[in-house]
């Protein structure tokens, strides 16, 4: 951003790529650094959070920063790839300073942060947060009651507080654009504090697609930290793989009350899969694959792999069974394949179609049995079939990667070299 340029509000550079200067995409804003200063100075703005493709979060300084525009910012080139280290006197403005509740200083009246303006000094390089856009009243991003106004940084007060309850829709409202695993590595790096108060933010199936794809001891620490009815609510949303993995890391008492507020087909799902041992299909397996009986035809088989809460791997193929058409179900006959769904006309019946020379696995199939199987055959879900030849549900390759992988695959960082010094 050239000097004298207008201000930028920092909502509006969430999520948005950050390009070197040949045009080469270097990540995506995920946050801004500032640092509170004395004497009532508006904070200084340190640098930008930067996950790279990597998913790694570096720190990028706002001096190596040349331009801001057109839904994008524009570097130097020259790049730390040491992962971002937050130092106790910086404040992460997405993270810490939206939703937050201060004090006009002429009226003392309550006002919530909702957005927070940066802009570039006059003939320097240097940056600071200029103004605060606010609504009064206790109300956040979502109420749509209350006066808004833009005020600057000494129109208020209460920021070197340490502040009980802190709301988080303006920060979910950041969220929306995002991917649940986008959004679960920025849960990821809040404090405990935060993070149960942007979980609490979220709608059920929201959170519940985040909570899929979080790592084990954040999964356990949000739903340790709702009110059961809710959390139980929020399981119901899950997969049931999912779900069952992540109740088998509770203590016994609480996963069991949980499991009795739950709707009784969704317990009943979630307990039948932790009955199997962990590293094998049946234990693998989502009990929610498309299931169609042998009447069905080859149009109603497309109307449901369209369905937009499908995983891509579970939209890869049907499975033809007889009734009942829910796991465990009838005998299972086969599985048609999405390919051969698009060349065949769509009155055609499925059970015309279905590919029966596979052998499906057993539920006590191990984890790397599977694993040659789904490398094998070229497959991206596989069956799972019980001893009366009922299918029981079906693994995908997503669940078996994270098994394969290691337990900190997400905090694995794929780029080794580093560059200058990022000059906090």
């Amino acid at each position: 951003m050239a000097a004298g340029a207008p201000r930028v509000f920092v909502s509006h550079l969430s999520g948005v790529p950050v390009f070197d200067p040949i045009g080469d995409q270097v990540g995506r804003v995920r946050d801004f650094v500032a640092m509170l200063r004395v004497g009532g100075k508006p904070p200084r703005l340190l640098g930008m959070v930067v996950e790279v493709v990597s998913r790694r979060r570096i720190f990028l300084p706002m001096i190596r920063v040349t331009g801001v525009e057109s839904g994008q910012v524009i570097t130097t080139g020259v790049v730390n790839m040491r992962r971002f280290e937050q130092r106790p006197t910086e404040r992460l403005v997405l993270g810490e300073i939206l939703d937050r509740r201060v004090r006009l200083v002429d009226t003392d009246e309550e006002v919530t942060v909702l957005d927070v303006a940066i802009q570039q000094l006059p003939a320097r390089r240097d940056w600071e947060i200029d103004k605060f856009f606010v609504r009064k009243g206790r109300g956040g991003a979502l109420r749509r009651k209350g006066e808004t106004l833009t005020v600057e940084w000494s129109a208020v007060s209460g920021f070197s507080l340490e502040e009980h309850g802190q709301g988080a829709e303006s920060l979910v409202a950041t969220f929306e654009r995002l991917r649940p695993t986008d959004v679960a590595n920025a849960l990821h790096h809040l404090s405990p504090k935060r993070r149960a108060e942007v979980a609490a933010a979220l709608d059920d199936d929201r959170l519940a697609d985040v909570l899929e794809e979080l790592p084990e001891d954040d999964q356990v620490e949000i739903i340790g930290k709702l009110k059961e009815d809710r959390a139980a609510d929020v399981l119901e949303a899950m997969d049931p793989d999912d779900a069952a993995d992540l109740l088998s890391e509770l203590p016994e008492a609480d996963k069991e009350r949980l499991l009795a507020l739950m709707r009784p087909d969704d317990a009943a799902d979630v307990r039948r899969l932790m009955s199997y041992e962990e590293r094998t299909a049946g234990g693998l397996m989502t009990t929610e694959p498309i299931i169609l009986r042998p009447d069905a035809t080859v149009a109603d088989a497309l109307a449901r792999v369209r369905q937009q809460d499908l995983s891509p791997a579970l939209a890869a193929q049907v499975y033809v069974c007889r009734s009942p058409d829910e796991t465990p179900t009838g005998k299972y006959l086969g599985t048609v394949h999405f390919q051969r769904l698009l060349r065949d006309p769509p009155f055609t019946l499925v059970s015309s179609l279905v590919d029966s020379d596979l052998v499906p696995l057993t539920p006590d199939t191990p984890l790397p049995a599977v694993t040659s199987y789904l490398a094998a055959y070229n497959m991206v879900s596989v069956p799972v079939v019980d001893e009366s030849g009922s299918l029981l549900g079906a693994v995908t390759v997503d669940d078996v990667l994270d098994h394969l992988l290691p337990d900190d695959w997400r905090e694995t960082d794929f780029q080794g070299e580093e560059g200058i010094a990022d000059g906090r």
